[in-house]
């Protein structure tokens, strides 16, 4: 299957080639800025270094995507989700995470409702 051409960085007056909306070194700026000033500091702390952790931990364990597993295909995983939200009483238990490819974590998460509803 044919690859989308590149596409230039979205970010003002940047000249790279991306595939996504910005380079790499942009997205990194634009994450911090969205972190810092518009995420809730509440979630923030939720998601610090132990989270990392665990998360790095947990994709060890589990390199594919269990949803695409369960449809038969094998793909890399790229998040690990929680099954029941933090925000709704979750846990960073094994048992409510899951690892997920970026197009299955969006569909769950768009599906409850969650960054977008």
């Amino acid at each position: 299957m044919p690859y989308k051409p590149k596409r230039s960085c979205s970010y003002p007056g940047c000249p790279k080639l991306t595939e996504g909306r910005f380079c790499e070194e942009h997205q990194k700026a634009i994450d911090a800025h969205y972190n810092k000033y518009q995420r809730d500091p509440a979630t923030r702390k939720r998601y610090g270094r132990s989270w990392k952790r665990i998360r790095d931990r947990y994709m060890a364990e589990h390199p594919l995507c269990e949803q695409c597993q369960k449809e038969g295909r094998l793909t890399p995983a790229e998040e690990v989700h929680h099954i029941a939200p933090l925000s709704k009483g979750g846990s960073n238990a094994m048992e409510n995470l899951m690892s997920l490819c970026k197009s299955c974590h969006s569909a769950i998460t768009a599906k409850e409702g969650g960054r977008w509803g």
